[in-house]
């Protein structure tokens, strides 16, 4: 009978989340239907990496929703140290991009979810309840673009700053002068980064990038 009761007592005992973003009416919005939730109880709100950090580290809740893209400490950032200070931290990546790179490395720095800001209601209520669980939670086609990924086909820090020159528009003569390579070296890994992105055209390149989320700067 004994075990029963706790059971039930701690079936009954609301999750605890923190939310951290930097935009003023996400983070309110966020903050009042939390608050309106039953089962859920909000115990704190950062609009920094640094802050989340902090607040976790004092308040320790059972669920933390993550912007990823923050000043002073950007998420992957907070996710990374946040972990590194609690192996069981329960995170979930709460952002409006969908992005294959932005999903693999938040996933990689220790999160447990992922869900688009524009996501229903209950998305958002299954995914907090599930990653408090101590389970992962994908939407079903974020884990299909995951399940796609070939580890030998990930761009090299190098070819993703190169990409990065390309998307902007640059020739091979202005990447090599501003990564400090030769033009020939420029042309190699233009050549990878096609190659690996299965595409045929340096436009098509950065539109892929753009859609993949390997433009973002973490």
């Amino acid at each position: 009978m004994q075990n029963n009761y706790d059971t039930e007592a701690e079936t009954d005992t609301p999750i605890s989340i923190l939310i951290a973003d930097d935009h003023p009416l996400i983070l309110a919005g966020l903050a009042s239907l939390i608050n309106s939730m039953s089962g859920f109880r909000l115990l704190g709100q950062a609009s920094t990496g640094q802050q989340a950090l902090e607040l976790y580290q004092r308040l320790r809740p059972d669920v933390v929703l993550m912007d990823l893209n923050m000043p002073e400490m950007n998420g992957v950032q907070a996710i990374e140290h946040i972990c590194a200070f609690d192996a069981d931290a329960r995170i979930v990546i709460l952002t409006t991009y969908q992005g294959e790179e932005n999903v693999h490395r938040g996933l990689r720095a220790g999160a447990r979810g992922y869900l688009l800001k524009a996501s229903g209601f209950n998305q958002l209520t299954d995914c907090i309840t599930t990653v408090a669980a101590g389970k992962q939670y994908l939407p079903a086609e974020l884990a299909a673009q995951l399940a796609e990924r070939i580890d030998a086909n990930r761009l090299s820090r190098r070819e993703l700053d190169i990409l990065q020159h390309l998307s902007a528009g640059k020739s091979n003569k202005m990447i090599a002068r501003s990564a400090g390579i030769e033009v020939g070296t420029v042309k190699f890994h233009v050549n990878n980064i096609l190659s690996k992105l299965n595409v045929s055209s340096r436009t098509e390149a950065a539109t892929v990038a753009s859609q993949r989320g390997l433009l973002g700067a973490f």
